[in-house]
């Protein structure tokens, strides 16, 4: 008997169930409860035997037409009767100050008294602050950095427009303040970012309005620590770093304000604490987007950061690796005056990062004829008596700043590190070849053209290429003086200075006259680490020595 009422309670829950339908996908939960809700009738014995078979045996059986789906809802829209609302003339649809309704909306809209337009005093009001937080960001820039190019405007106002834009199709929490904090500070400077991070935080606020104060407050607090630090930094490992300690403070932020704003702290903090964890991870991950479109944005947009420096710095790049095994007199010479830029721009509190790497690459451009340099010929015969022109002479030597520039493009260096090939020679006279080429016009009766003997320029336009080309000149210089005394030294290097300066190569530069004792003193000080003495070693020390006899 008990069999036979199993039996028939599993057909007929079989039959419920799939005459209901079964959606793929549906959770096995759902489908247990369902099971022990049709098999409630049975004896408590047989329910576990039913239920096992049911679960086994019953399969989806619902399938979706969606053709027939589309049908369906077309019918079911031409079904809906239009809904007609009589309003009597005179009659009040709303009055004033209270809430209007959806329907209300339809009514007024209907009859043309929705008011629809443009709000003049909130869209002046909108470009107002605009304009105002364009102007400060520009002031901050000029003041902190320096003046902005054109790419460099862009670059800043589409950054910024990121942020209201996602507030407005997302909501605050997706504001992407700490990704621009990092980005800013690293291509421009921390007052920079500082200043846009609370710009926005501002005009977030305005465009998003009331109710979101917990996300701007801790978005802003994240994205002020990422574009205070963010610039100081000098490797992308510290800038990941600084992405964890963002999301940190935004987390934290927002958990604290919350707490704050709450009637019952404690029975808040498990309610917020998930979002809070789940904000500031956001803020890691707009860090990791920073720094992986950071190398992009640099080239895109000709950015040179400290780190991007670094890596031009870095002796295994393919320009500099030619540079040693093609002219490894050159590289020597480029290592030496890299030593002595270096030591000044430090002293100088100038921007170190750059002479290092611009000075590395100022004298890329005799890879196009090596041995047509000095310093590569390794005792050799010299290429120019050979060829007996001082004037061919001069173009091979001029035509290292033109080949430089021509394979620094090529190569794809920033224009900031390009700068220093032409600039470190500005417009000096080639004075070896010089004079031999007024010596034999003078012979043969011809007229000298010294611009034929002169580099084609600009001068130094900046401080950094400034110290190179005082460096560059005081290198040959230094480097002869083996035996000399420091005071000798200095006198040498000072000339040098003195000629650079009467010449007006420095006029554009920056660098002051008060200004080239210092580096003067910085230059000696440099060759002297380079020209140390060394105790002689004992002849016999030189000589091999018999062998131990063993005892």
């Amino acid at each position: 008997m008990t069999w036979q009422q199993t039996q028939t309670a599993l057909q007929q829950a079989s039959d419920r169930m799939l005459l209901q339908g079964i959606a793929p996908g549906l959770p096995p939960h759902l489908i247990e409860a369902a099971v022990a809700i049709q098999l409630d009738s049975l004896p408590p014995a047989s329910k576990p035997l039913a239920s096992d078979f049911l679960l086994n045996v019953l399969r989806p059986n619902l399938i979706e037409d969606k053709e027939q789906t589309k049908q369906r809802a077309a019918q079911a829209a031409q079904a809906v009767e239009p809904v007609v609302v009589e309003i009597a003339q005179g009659e009040a649809i709303v009055a004033a100050g209270e809430a209007i309704t959806q329907a209300d909306f339809v009514l007024l809209d209907g009859f043309g008294l929705s008011r629809r337009g443009i709000h003049w005093p909130g869209l002046g009001l909108a470009a107002l602050l605009v304009s105002l937080s364009v102007g400060i960001l520009a002031l901050v820039a000029a003041y902190n950095w320096q003046p902005l190019r054109q790419r460099d405007q862009l670059l800043l106002c589409l950054m910024s427009l990121s942020a209201p834009v996602l507030a407005l199709l997302g909501g605050p929490r997706y504001v992407d303040l700490p990704a621009i904090a990092l980005l800013t500070s690293s291509f421009y400077s921390p007052a920079l970012a500082i200043a846009q991070v609370g710009l926005l935080s501002g005009l977030v606020a305005f465009a998003v309005g009331p109710g979101s104060w917990d996300y701007l407050i801790a978005n802003a607090a994240g994205g002020l620590l990422a574009a205070a630090l963010a610039g100081r930094l000098r490797c992308r490992d510290d800038l990941s770093l600084l992405g964890v300690a963002a999301g940190l403070v935004q987390g934290s932020t927002y958990l604290i304000v919350n707490l704050i704003f709450s009637a019952s702290a404690g029975a808040v903090i498990w309610a917020v604490l998930p979002g809070a964890i789940t904000y500031g991870l956001s803020a890691i991950a707009w860090s990791v987007v920073a720094m992986g479109i950071s190398p992009y944005l640099e080239r895109l947009f000709d950015l040179v950061t400290p780190i991007r420096l670094a890596e031009l710095s870095n002796p295994n790049r393919p320009l500099l690796k030619r540079l040693a095994l093609e002219a490894p007199g050159t590289f020597q010479h480029t290592l030496f005056v890299a030593s002595l830029a270096e030591a000044a721009a430090r002293e100088l509190h100038a921007n170190v990062e750059l002479v290092r790497a611009g000075t590395l690459y100022h004298d890329i451009g005799k890879l196009h004829d090596p041995l047509g340099f000095i310093e590569n010929q390794m005792g050799g015969p010299n290429k120019h008596d050979r060829i007996n022109d001082p004037w061919k002479s001069a173009q091979i030597i001029k035509k290292h700043v033109s080949a430089g520039l021509v394979m620094a493009r090529k190569y794809g260096l920033p224009k900031a590190i390009q700068q220093f090939i032409p600039e470190h020679q500005g417009t000096l006279l080639i004075s070896y070849f010089y004079f031999q080429g007024k010596h034999r016009a003078e012979q043969e009766g011809k007229t000298l053209n010294e611009s034929d003997f002169r580099y084609d320029g600009p001068i130094p336009q900046c401080r950094e290429t400034g110290i190179v080309m005082l460096a560059d000149g005081c290198e040959a210089a230094l480097r002869s003086l083996k035996e000399a005394s420091p005071d000798i030294a200095l006198l040498t290097v000072q000339k040098i200075f003195k000629a650079r300066w009467r010449e007006g190569q420095l006029a554009d530069s920056g660098l002051r006259y008060e200004e080239l004792p210092k580096i003067a003193e910085v230059f000696v000080r440099v060759w002297q680490q380079f020209n140390h003495q060394r105790v002689p070693y004992p002849k016999l020390a030189l000589e091999p020595q018999p062998s131990c006899p063993l005892r």
